[in-house]
This record gives structure tokens, C-alpha cells and sequence, in this order.
């Protein structure tokens, strides 16, 4: 399944991208992504009627908000004469198999999926990006997590604030997201660019100059990828058996009230840890467990780790340390 969108020129491109920012990647870095391929997966598309889940609080629904930046980015990238393949371009469902399978048979340089998130808190606002596998295996896929994550704080959030970069084995333990896995090779990650379940967030996202602007960093991402001196090899996925399964809330589960506490519960856990003492210790590591798995893809999720490390050596769990230790390491950049 090939969508071709009509190139509307390099000078076209260069109007286009002043209109929508003053940041503009430098004329090297788009000339980089002359002749790429790539696939374009704005997430999930035509559940309107049975998924109540994946809408935000005045009905803004996250497939309709992924395809309009879907396809805004693959018009600023055939704009710059990249050849863009989308698994969709239409709200329609298209099985999670079927996109990997379109990435490739279409022989594709990278895999951006695009998707927005959701939470029980309606403040927490800030991106998240998930690579597949282990940070030392999958090189090329962390750097582009990387320059994607920086692309969208300083575009949706004016360049202040926390992000997220981990692993899908956060939060699907057993065996990360199915398209990225599907795709393992091909540098690729899930882009969650913001959360819809803010009530500021979602009236933004339903603005077409803000889904540009949201468009315009994932352009800029790219280019810059495509424009560094080497890309890192991908290499044979065997880090992740080594680690022991995580048990964290799955998307259902994170909409629940104790996961509220996620943040409150980090910080009560760090308190504790630091006045010492054996009980002390005891709820610390339980607070510091319940956030991780309330939250595991939260921008403290990697320091809840490090204080359960901290713990578990004063403990003399050395292979409980060592495990830890190979999960922060792998999984939380």
C-alpha cells in the first residue's frame, strides 16, 4: 500500500516551512532526505464506534489528530523529494501486521509512527518516544527518538520542559509494540507527541496551524537524522531476554485513579530513601515501584529505577541489582 503525495517543489517547500516556523533545518540537512523513503504511521484510524478509550475530554479522537499531522509531514517531505509511504490516509483501521508489512515491502530508510497519548491526570502534558529493544542495540532508532523528542519540545512546548525516550519493553514487557517490532532493522520509533487527555492540550491539537507545528518537528527530526555523518547499525536483538519482566498498568489500566499518584509517589519514595532506616527503605521501594509501574515511560520512571538500585544495594540483592542496573541500561537511555 503506496500513498503518493504530489511534490510540490523544494521552493515550495522552503514558503511552506517559513510560514509554519521560523526554524528552518539548514539546506544540507534537506537535501539529505532527497530520494529517502519514508513510512509515515499515523496510529490506530477507524475505531471511532468501538474504542472509547483514544478520546479526549470534549471528543477529539487520537486517529483523526494523527492522520491530519500524517499528512501534513508527508507533504513537507515530498516537498523535499523524499518518497513518502503512508499506511493510511483515511480513518481506517489497518491491522498493526499490516503496517509493518507496508514498511518493508516499500524497502523503507525509517518508520515514524505517529500517536498521541492519554492518562488518568489531565496536567500531565509532555512527549514521549519509544525505540524497540535495547539503547545499545538499536543505535540509529535512540538517535532519531532523540532528535524527534528535542524537534517537538521546542516546537509544541517552546522548548521547555521534560521528555521521555525509552524502550517499548516499558511498558509491553514481554515483547515491546508490535510495529516496531514488525520493522526491527529499519530505524523506527513511536512518536507520542503530546497528551489529548489535557484539556489545554486537546483544543490545541484540533488547531491546523498547531498540528503544522507539530508536523514541522518530525520534518526537522528527519532531516537532521538523515543529514549526520553515519547512522548506527542495527544489531541482532538479544538484550531484553536477559532482563526479568517489569510488570506495569497497560493503557486501560493507566486511566485508574492510583495512577494519579504517580509523581507524588516518586517524590515520597525519594524522601524516604534519603532519612534512611530499614522500614524507611521498605515503603520507599514500594512507592518508587508503584510509580514506575503506574507510570514506566514517565520522565522519572528512570530515576525510580536508579532509587530502587540505591535500595537493593543496601539490601545485598546483588542479582536483583544486577537486573536493574541491565534494565536502566537498556531501556531508559
Amino acid at each position: 500500500m503506496r500513498i503518493a503525495l504530489k511534490p510540490i517543489g523544494l521552493g515550495g517547500l522552503l514558503i511552506l516551512l517559513m510560514f509554519y516556523s521560523a526554524s528552518i533545518p539548514a539546506m544540507g540537512q534537506v537535501k539529505a532526505l532527497e530520494g529517502k523513503i519514508i513510512c509515515i504511521d499515523p496510529g490506530h484510524g477507524g475505531t471511532a464506534a468501538t474504542d472509547s478509550y483514544r478520546v479526549g475530554p470534549s471528543g477529539e479522537r487520537e486517529e483523526w489528530i494523527n492522520l491530519r499531522v500524517a499528512l501534513l509531514l508527508g507533504k513537507m517531505l515530498e516537498g523535499a523529494e523524499a518518497k513518502v509511504v503512508l499506511t493510511r490516509n483515511t480513518d481506517t483501521f489497518i491491522p498493526l501486521a499490516e503496517r509493518s508489512k507496508i514498511a518493508l515491502e516499500n524497502k523503507a530508510d525509517i518508520f515514524i509512527s505517529i500517536h498521541h497519548n492519554a492518562t488518568a491526570d489531565p496536567k500531565v502534558n509532555f512527549p514521549i518516544i519509544y525505540f524497540h529493544g535495547s539503547a545499545e542495540e538499536n543505535q540509529a532508532s535512540v538517535t532519531l527518538g532523540k532528535e524527534v523528542a528535542e524537534k517537538l519540545v521546542d516546537q509544541l512546548f517552546k522548548g521547555k520542559g521534560p521528555y521521555s525516550l525509552v524502550s517499548d519493553f516499558t511498558i509491553f514487557s514481554q515483547s515491546g509494540s508490535s510495529v516496531l517490532r514488525g520493522t526491527y532493522g529499519i530505524p523506527g520509533i513511536i512518536g507520542e507527541a503530546s497528551f489529548f487527555t489535557s484539556p489545554k492540550e486537546e483544543k490545541k491539537l484540533k488547531q491546523s496551524e498547531y498540528n503544522q507545528k507539530e508536523a514541522q518537528a518530525y520534518f526537522e527530526a528527519i532531516a537532521s537524522f538523515f543529514a549526520s555523518s553515519e547512522i548506527a547499525p542495527i544489531a541482532e536483538k538479544k538484550d531484553p531476554s536477559e532482563v526479568v519482566p517489569f510488570k506495569v498498568f497497560q493503557e486501560a489500566e493507566r486511566m485508574r485513579p492510583e495512577a494519579k499518584a504517580w509523581k507524588a509517589n516518586f517524590l515520597k519514595g525519594k524522601k524516604l530513601l534519603k532519612k534512611g532506616g530499614d522500614q524507611r527503605l521498605v515503603e520507599a521501594f514500594e512507592l518508587l515501584t508503584l510509580s514506575a509501574r503506574s507510570f514506566p515511560d514517565s520522565y522519572v520512571a528512570k530515576a525510580c529505577h536508579e532509587l530502587r538500585v540505591e535500595i537493593l544495594k543496601q539490601q545485598n540483592k546483588e542479582e536483583a541489582v544486577k537486573i536493574e542496573e541491565m534494565r536502566i541500561r537498556y531501556f531508559y537511555p
